[in-house]
């Protein structure tokens, strides 16, 4: 079979999670909001990359090799990482954060639908996944009433019969306290593009014109090209300010997702001289703020969050508040099939943006 066909289909494999556990409401730290006296809550903002289930690195390297003999291993391999990554108890995890902290919006980065049947390839793997709609159901179970404002469809594959994988970015928000004007999802007209036939690499946004307490806001979530080949530093950039570009002056606006790239990159230089604040480094200044990577199978005990690769930035109002990580420590695992597990490989941001009365900038 083709390589790039077995890599999707490895793809595929690693994000089933058969079974589902009990709820760990434990898991959940609340976040409790802080600024200046006599602040008030304006908006809470989350961001987190729902992760697909492995690191995919080594198994494309298995399968681009000439040598076919480490095939069929490394795609075992993937599918018993499959058991240990468990989305529907990581799903648990992210519905307990949002309860206990109540954001008024959520975007949200590798959300994933998946249908595949390995059975004729000789593997008993029938997989049936929708990201969204596990972490709806379990946001609907504790009596939330969040919706999905706008998604974009950033990638579709079916390399062969029986496998299927769509990846989309989402944004929900609490309908209990946001108002959506508008909203929509957008596909970058900078992208990789087709990699091989009926497999076309995309990135999007998605983004929502909302008013929370009577004020305006423009909310954008988005998960740029991932990769550090050459170029794709500044495909991020050009992606960046595609975003930028879009979000309109005079009203204040929040973007946040996973960037994939550092503070200083192109991609950052561009979101901030386009008047973006990154919030982590406004509220937490010379603290690390580390959210990429937990280990493939998410099983290690520490955290082994080595790079600042997910953001909320900000413009157009004034950045007081609290920015906390959420998953980054022990106590934020969960019981997976085969032993506690991380809720992602990336740690969640969780912002609480305060402002005194009339503080709010463009509203």
């Amino acid at each position: 079979m083709n390589k790039r066909l077995y890599i999707l289909l490895l793809a595929l494999a690693c994000t089933e999670s058969p079974t589902s556990v009990a709820p760990l409401d434990r898991a959940a730290r609340t976040i409790e909001p802080a600024g200046a006296a006599g602040a008030a809550a304006t908006v809470g903002v989350m961001t987190q990359n729902m992760y697909v289930g492995a690191d995919l690195d080594v198994v494309i390297a298995a399968l681009a090799s000439p040598d076919p003999s480490d095939d069929v291993p490394t795609l075992l391999g993937a599918i018993a990482t499959l058991g240990r990554t468990d989305f529907p108890a990581r799903a648990n995890a992210m519905a307990a954060w949002i309860a206990r902290n109540r954001p008024d919006v959520v975007g949200l980065q590798e959300v994933s639908v998946i249908h595949v049947d390995l059975t004729p390839f000789g593997l008993p793997v029938v997989i049936d996944q929708d990201f969204l709609a596990q972490l709806q159901q379990e946001l609907t179970a504790r009596g939330l009433h969040y919706v999905v404002a706008a998604q974009v469809h950033n990638l579709s594959a079916a390399p062969i019969p029986g496998v299927s994988l769509d990846d989309y970015d989402a944004m929900l928000v609490d309908a209990d306290r946001v108002t959506i004007v508008s909203a929509s999802g957008q596909t970058f007209a900078a992208n990789v593009g087709v990699v091989a036939p009926g497999i076309d690499l995309k990135s999007g946004w998605v983004m929502a014109r909302v008013t929370i307490a009577g004020a305006p806001y423009e909310f954008a979530s988005t998960h740029l090209a991932s990769g550090n080949v050459p170029g794709f530093a500044e495909l991020r950039a050009l992606q960046a300010g595609e975003l930028a570009s879009a979000l309109p002056d005079g009203v204040p606006a929040i973007v946040m997702g996973d960037l994939n790239d550092h503070a200083g990159s192109p991609m950052y230089q561009t979101l901030t001289g386009a008047g973006f604040t990154d919030t982590w480094v406004a509220l937490r200044p010379g603290v690390t703020g580390n959210t990429c990577c937990e280990a493939a199978d998410l099983s290690n005990h520490l955290p082994a969050l080595v790079e600042r690769i997910d953001f909320v930035l900000a413009r157009g109002i004034g950045v007081q508040g609290r920015i906390d990580l959420v998953g980054d420590v022990p106590a934020d695992k969960v019981a997976g099939t085969a032993g506690p597990v991380w809720p992602s490989d990336h740690a969640g941001l969780m912002l609480n943006l305060l402002s005194p009365p009339g503080r709010i900038l463009g509203s």
